[in-house]
């Protein structure tokens, strides 16, 4: 069994995988003060509620884009499982062909992403991650990474406005009742939520115009099944891309 965890902005993702199968995902709060021993806590937590057995835990593997969370989350695995672990980085086994002009750049997150895509998907693809930016990566028919866009997530918008806004309040991501809102809350989940929907729709359009195809589009993150039951193009929600990208890259790297 082996333990896959991507260290993200603001959520940290766990699951455990046997074989080819996710036997849970949890989500929790990146917590840049957190302790080893905090850490190991919610590890724990989240082992005892899905019902899994430590000492079945033969590997694990971390991405992270939060380099000063990194070590002390693999300390806290090892303290509660024994196991060292294996992080995403230079020196890692991708399969990837990175096109960029630094590949070195590239986040772990997008290369996770991008290898589950092209272990998962057909090619061409565009990949969407909804978290703390939104980001889009573009790979071709050839599986080659191209590069992609990054914009501002949903979160960091909405933060950014009220904190701009003397008047507007804080607000929960949930599904606006209509585009045209009839009071203040409603206006802002309608701006917030159908403009980052639109801004996908309208990326997706002119990457497959670049690349000339048509291309499968997937979306992962915390916030993808909020934001894409509004796009308009038919987008694939995968919630558990990066876990199966993080079993692919483990096993890839450890025969």
């Amino acid at each position: 069994m082996i333990l896959a965890v991507d260290i993200g902005n603001s959520n940290t993702v766990f699951g455990c995988i046997e074989g080819e199968e996710i036997l849970f995902r949890e989500r929790t709060s990146t917590n840049l003060a957190a302790t080893e021993l905090e850490y190991a806590s919610v590890l724990m937590t989240a082992f005892v509620l899905n019902s899994i057995n430590k000492e079945n835990i033969s590997g694990a593997i971390i991405s992270s884009v939060v380099p000063s969370v990194t070590n002390t989350l693999k300390a806290a695995i090892k303290k509660i499982t024994g196991v060292d672990t294996m992080v995403v980085g230079p020196g890692i086994k991708t399969g990837l062909s990175i096109l960029i002009d630094n590949p070195a750049q590239l986040g772990s997150d997008l290369v996770v992403g991008a290898v589950a895509g092209i272990n998962e998907y057909k090619a061409p693809m565009i990949i969407i991650d909804l978290g703390t930016a939104t980001t889009m990566a573009a790979i071709d028919k050839n599986k080659n990474y191209l590069g992609g866009v990054i914009m501002t997530g949903m979160a960091v918008s909405s933060d950014a406005l009220t904190s701009r806004t003397s008047q507007l309040p804080k607000i929960a991501f949930e599904r606006p009742k209509k585009v045209i809102g009839t009071n203040t809350v409603d206006c802002m989940k309608s701006g917030i939520m159908y403009s980052t929907s639109g801004a996908i729709d309208s990326i997706i359009e002119r990457m497959e115009a670049e690349l000339g195809e048509k291309c499968t589009v997937i979306a992962t993150g915390g916030l993808a099944p909020l934001v894409i039951p509004l796009c308009r193009r038919e987008i694939i929600l995968d919630e558990d891309l990066l876990l199966k990208g993080l079993l692919v890259l483990y096993n890839k790297n450890n025969r």
